[in-house]
């Protein structure tokens, strides 16, 4: 015996591989998993902008980085005290802090000193007359 014809519109037979909705639904099923979910402490909000200051640091001649070893110093006692995250923020803005600051110090007594040589030399052998 052949099959009818698909009808795409369903006006034909039931589909015999539908759910039948005769038979009560099948029971939830919770997943607890003994408690509440572990919550991961907030990050510390100083030690962010300790990292942010100290990469920013780079392109600011060195201005933030000086706000990035004050924020990272702070936010290190502020961890240690209310035991929020962000201790890796905080020691990579410290350690970008000071090299940047240092590099940028370094940069400038070279910028300085190349001026006072350029200067200095030409103010004496102009006055040799």
């Amino acid at each position: 015996m052949a099959q009818p014809p698909y009808d795409p519109y369903g006006y034909g037979q039931q589909d015999p591989y539908a759910q039948s909705y005769s038979s009560q639904p099948p029971a939830v099923q919770h997943h607890y998993y003994g408690g509440s979910m572990p919550v991961a402490p907030p990050t510390n909000g100083m030690a962010t902008a300790s990292l942010v200051c100290g990469l920013i640091g780079f392109f600011a001649c060195g201005l933030t980085s000086i706000l990035a070893v004050i924020f990272g110093h702070v936010s290190l006692n502020q961890i240690k005290r209310t035991h929020e995250g962000g201790h890796g923020m905080a020691v990579a803005g410290l350690v970008l802090g000071y090299i940047v600051s240092a590099g940028w110090l370094i940069f400038w007594i070279f910028y300085i000193g190349l001026w006072a040589m350029i200067v200095g030399s030409g103010a004496a052998t102009s006055s040799t007359y």
